[in-house]
């Protein structure tokens, strides 16, 4: 069949200038665009299709109790498609014809739910139950980690999973904690997160608290060495099993391309200046920070020289 082609989604770039601020930086989402489709499709489904096929023991986790709303949550996912999505995905007794990939999934198979979902969309979802001690992660499709192990998070609540992340516990916890329990039926809502990473990997299990200097990047190779990854992350609640969904949708752009956007070079350094020690050495930026800020003023210093 003919290749559908993608358009491009609005490039994402979060990163502020002025002082550093942990905060949730929630935003609504119109239910039509929860899942998101660009022209970078075909690449990452064919990574999501290898890791489910090799590795599904490192990429999907479910827990007894997170199989109803796992079950539930495929529900979602499929009528979402054939709603918002009806060029591309169309019922067929059954089955789900994916257009995009010219492709028939048969509903009614053996197979894993959260397994179904990873083949559909670009999105991971984690599964997040009500528990006295606060959200637990209850089951995952996760083929994309931002540098994290869904083996080493599964079945902990919230605070734990977010152990080694810095002011999470004093600035985090109690306002997502109140944000998940008061989610209501149909409210969808996004914030995105992001990092400068030295790997354009997509599944990524390690690199956070790397100390030391990298001195293989360098101010003339730093923009091409050096990648801007940034998490879309939903919300939403599932109706009968109440689970809340925590959906992340991963984009890779090389800092190279980044730069040359009319002003994110120098909003882009502003917010890497701004981040204090502990972020610095929990994300590992301290390993190139200084060569990538001389890469970002050159940019702009270029830039006024044509002016």
């Amino acid at each position: 069949m003919p290749s559908i082609e993608l358009e491009k989604v609005a490039p994402h770039r979060p990163y502020e200038a002025g002082p550093f601020r942990m905060a949730m930086g929630l935003t609504a989402v119109a239910a039509a665009h929860w899942l998101e489709f660009a022209d970078d499709h075909a690449v990452q489904m064919a990574e999501r299709d290898r890791l489910l096929a090799e590795t599904p023991e490192l990429v999907l986790a479910c827990l007894p109790e997170a199989e109803v709303a796992a079950a539930e949550l495929l529900e979602v996912v499929q009528a979402h498609l054939c709603t918002h999505h009806a060029a591309w995905f169309v019922r067929e007794g059954d089955a789900l014809h994916n257009r995009l990939r010219d492709r028939r999934i048969d509903l009614a198979a053996p197979a894993p739910p959260l397994a179904v979902i990873g083949r559909l969309v670009q999105e991971d979802f984690c599964l997040m139950q009500a528990h006295p001690d606060g959200h637990r992660l209850v089951g995952a499709v996760l083929c994309f980690p931002t540098r994290w192990s869904l083996a080493e998070k599964l079945g902990k609540p919230l605070p734990l999973v977010h152990e080694r992340v810095p002011f999470y516990g004093d600035r985090l916890s109690a306002p997502v904690e109140r944000f998940f329990a008061s989610l209501k039926d149909g409210r969808l809502a996004q914030r995105l997160n992001w990092s400068v990473i030295d790997d354009a990997a997509l599944y990524q299990l390690a690199g956070k608290g790397r100390g030391g200097i990298d001195p293989t990047i360098t101010p003339n190779n730093a923009l091409r060495r050096l990648y801007l990854r940034v998490e879309r992350q939903t919300f939403r609640r599932l109706s009968v099993s109440r689970v809340v969904v925590f959906g992340i949708r991963v984009h890779v752009t090389s800092l190279d391309r980044v730069a040359t956007e009319p002003g994110e070079a120098a909003r882009l350094s502003d917010a890497l200046g701004a981040l204090p020690d502990e972020m610095i050495s929990y994300k590992s930026t301290g390993r190139f920070s200084a060569a990538l800020q001389q890469a970002l003023n050159d940019v702009g210093t270029s830039k006024g020289a044509l002016l």
